[in-house]
């Protein structure tokens, strides 16, 4: 090998070296594609905590698409959506009693349900239907405007109750709860 080949071979070697943890450090520094969302309330002593990831439109179809109708859904992304509740609670007719639980929901073209998991701390698409606490069904409206980003809310609606409410794309859906 020339001096001319190892100085060229030397440079190069140099150049992957510096530069390498410089491509990590930009790489590590974009923003999650799905960042992580947080929603709560509390209502008279009892809080009420939704963690989930908060996936964009980005240019897809979302509902009937990206979130297939008829099928199981994550209710956002990566990890499992997870509700925690300091206190029982009456989520659309069904008792949950004070815990922390998975959301998932079932879509459909006009009816959709919320399904509230005993199951926790899996990935989100690690479903087991035999762990199903209550389905509830959803509320569902049109939203006048896209929301790029899906999100949840939950709001105190009284004293003793509240509402959960998700929203993405074109869909608004929302059930009432009451502390029990």
């Amino acid at each position: 090998m020339t001096t001319r080949t190892r100085l060229v071979a030397a440079a190069f070697t140099a150049a992957i070296l510096i530069t390498a943890p410089l491509a990590l450090t930009i790489d590590a520094q974009q923003p999650p594609l799905s960042p992580p969302g947080t929603t709560s309330v509390t209502i008279g002593a009892a809080a009420i905590t939704i963690d989930y990831s908060r996936p964009s439109i980005r240019a897809r179809k979302i509902m009937g698409g990206l979130v297939p109708y008829d099928k199981v859904w994550r209710t956002g992304a990566n990890a499992a959506t997870t509700l925690k509740t300091d206190a029982a609670l009456e989520v659309g007719g069904a008792i949950v009693p004070a815990g922390t639980y998975t959301i998932y929901s079932l879509p459909g073209e006009k009816a959709w349900k919320l399904i509230i998991n005993k199951q926790t701390g899996q990935w989100g698409t690690q479903y087991d239907e035999k762990q199903d606490l209550a389905r509830v069904d959803l509320k569902v409206e049109s939203l006048p405007t896209p929301l790029e980003l899906f999100t949840i809310t939950l709001a105190s609606t009284g004293a003793k109750a509240g509402t959960l409410t998700l929203e993405w794309e074109t869909t608004k859906l929302s059930v009432p709860f009451t502390l029990k």
